[in-house]
């Protein structure tokens, strides 16, 4: 099952990286290498997490306080939001879909 990310999450993060790398040289690295891993691990076991919903679940970060959205949809995993866990929770509920 292929993993594919809207653009905001995208920018979501970009952002995350560019935040790190301001409060710490190479920290920013150090959350993509994670956030890979975690994605690495979503599509090994896409049903791992509680679901919000029927086919939407977020897989906590290790290390930083962000989740990854995510949607279990026909043939792909869209994630839809990487959610830092202390500020607006639930913020992403208008990118899921039923």
């Amino acid at each position: 099952m292929e993993i594919r990310l809207l653009e905001i999450a995208e920018t979501e993060t970009d952002e995350a990286v560019t935040f790190y790398n301001s409060e710490q040289p190479e920290l920013g690295a150090d959350f993509i290498v994670i956030f890979i891993h975690s994605l690495e691990r979503i599509k090994t076991y896409p049903k791992a997490w509680n679901p919000f919903n029927q086919n939407t679940r977020q897989c906590q970060l290790r290390r930083f306080p962000y989740g990854i959205v995510y949607q279990i949809l026909e043939g792909e995993i869209l994630v839809v939001a990487i959610s830092h866990l202390h500020r607006e929770p639930g913020y992403w509920k208008d990118r899921i879909t039923p």
